[in-house]
């Protein structure tokens, strides 16, 4: 059942999270936020029909200030909609009569309900995509700082959800920081390539405007803040997918951090674990977290209803709940696409509350990533203890490298590895005691002259890290590459 009171609902502090909920402001998606963004629509039109000569001097002044939702009932105007198959007919009369009457011809001037509906859900993406923009910076940032403090805290690393050879949690956190940063790129360029105004009148040609139609057209773009498109947009839905594929795109980064995130925090597994996890208290009225221990009475941080212990990695698996509501939402809106005619019959209805929903997930998986990794703890002590406990089998593949120029061939190499590789787990002894101890093994690499240093050397697992170093080098380059180019674009204007 779609929550339409954003954050205040049973389930809105996890899907109504920080902008996205009730203390979100311009960034709330609610019902609230809808008929507000209906009203700019309509307000803006009124502004630019009095820019182009159609209407007297202060009439758009006259139509904004009686455009705010506090003057109008939500509940009222949903029973109008079930009159007319949407909300605007009933609000543009609703409005209409709270203006003065030589502006009631403003009011809607040459627009057909869909232009209204259109252009409010591109106001509504652009504070929405403004706030994730913002929160997805706060994440970047924070996993850049992770990723250089930790650029040499070694770690083991997992493929397949097996361990598999040595890596670095700097290069973890720089994987991270390349997902969010581009994210944020796409976000960026919908925002000012994608997101236009719909105005087209009955059937797309703004007859009722005569030749002043394209005029109104550009001067609507200007007062709202959005692109002019080259055509009305009414039945060519690839705006409202891409808006939704790049709110898509970031929820599966953040998706993929979150899961990480709870892997790691594993009890087995305890390299990771949230800001609060331990006697931490949640705050009401801002959803953070305090420290401390909780006073009897009060909800800890991650707790469990039946297990006093459990200390969950709520963020993260918050986050995760989030993101996993959005491809079925992404697909019905790609489904709706195929609209027939200049407009389509309940296709565009079918819009409204997955693009609404889409839009208040996405938002919230930010706004819990960015709380997430800005305050994640990182027990170093725990990845070593973990890594040693590997007894060097993950440095197999550096040993067979190594052995594979002195043994004749890269098979006869991968071969006595992986004899010893299995001993050593059978027997639970470490690698280097089976290479070096095991007389068969030790006396063919004796014969290859393969000294006990050089096998050694071959488990250590800081010299098998490769191009790590370089790696976070260059994520933490281009992080600070697009914090330059966004400063520039704000100040240049073109952030608008």
């Amino acid at each position: 059942m779609p929550d339409h009171n954003g954050g205040e609902g049973l389930f809105g502090g996890i899907f109504g999270r920080g902008p996205a909920g009730p203390a979100g402001d311009a960034a709330r998606v609610d019902d609230t936020a809808w008929l507000q963004a209906l009203l700019d629509a309509e307000a803006g039109l009124a502004r630019a029909v009095e820019r182009a000569g159609l209407a007297p001097a202060g009439v758009g002044a006259a139509v904004t200030e009686a455009a705010q939702a506090a003057n109008f009932d939500v509940g009222r105007l949903g029973e109008l909609a079930a009159l007319t198959g949407n909300p605007v007919p009933g609000l543009a009369r609703e409005l209409a009569r709270r203006v003065p009457r030589t502006a009631t011809r403003a009011v809607h001037r040459g627009a057909t309900s869909q232009d209204i509906m259109d252009t409010a859900a591109m106001l509504l993406a652009r504070r929405v995509i403004d706030a994730m923009l913002s929160a997805l910076g706060e994440a970047a940032d924070a996993a850049a700082n992770l990723a250089a403090t930790h650029r040499d805290t070694i770690m083991i690393g997992r493929t397949l959800l097996q361990q598999a050879v040595p890596v670095t949690f700097g290069l973890v956190a720089a994987g991270w920081l390349s997902g969010l940063d581009e994210a944020r790129a796409g976000l960026g360029q919908v925002r000012e390539r994608r997101l236009a105004v719909q105005f087209g009148g009955a059937a797309g040609t703004l007859a009722s405007l005569g030749e002043d139609g394209s005029q109104v057209v550009t001067l609507l773009a200007e007062e709202l803040g959005l692109s002019r498109p080259a055509m009305p947009w009414h039945t060519d839905r690839l705006r409202i997918i891409d808006v939704a594929t790049a709110l898509a795109r970031a929820a599966a980064v953040l998706g993929k951090i979150a899961r990480d995130v709870t892997l790691l925090a594993q009890s087995e597994v305890g390299e990771l674990h949230e800001a609060g996890g331990s006697g931490g208290k949640v705050s009401p009225s801002r959803g953070g977290v305090t420290g401390g221990v909780a006073p009897q009475g009060e909800v800890q941080r991650g707790g469990s209803s039946a297990m006093p212990h459990k200390n969950n990695p709520v963020a993260a698996v918050a986050v995760i709940g989030c993101a996993r509501q959005v491809p079925g939402l992404l697909a019905t809106l790609v489904a709706s696409a195929e609209q027939e005619y200049q407009r389509a019959a309940g296709a565009w209805h079918a819009e409204w509350e997955p693009f609404t929903a889409l839009l208040r997930l996405a938002l919230s998986a930010a706004s819990w990533a960015a709380e997430l990794l800005s305050g994640l703890v990182v027990d170093t002590a725990r990845m070593a203890a973990n890594l040693a406990a590997t007894e060097g089998i993950p440095l197999a593949e550096h040993v067979a490298s190594l052995l594979s120029g002195m043994l004749g061939s890269p098979e006869e190499a991968h071969d006595l590895v992986a004899v010893a590789s299995k001993r050593a787990m059978s027997a639970g002894l470490p690698l280097r005691d089976v290479l070096l101890g095991v007389p068969e093994l030790a006396d063919r690499l004796a014969a290859a002259g393969v000294t006990p240093e050089q096998v050694e050397a071959a488990l250590e697992p800081a010299g098998y890290l490769g191009a790590t170093g370089t790696f976070i080098d260059a994520a933490l380059a281009a992080h600070e590459g697009a914090a330059q180019a966004g400063g520039e674009s704000k100040e240049t204007g073109n952030g608008r």
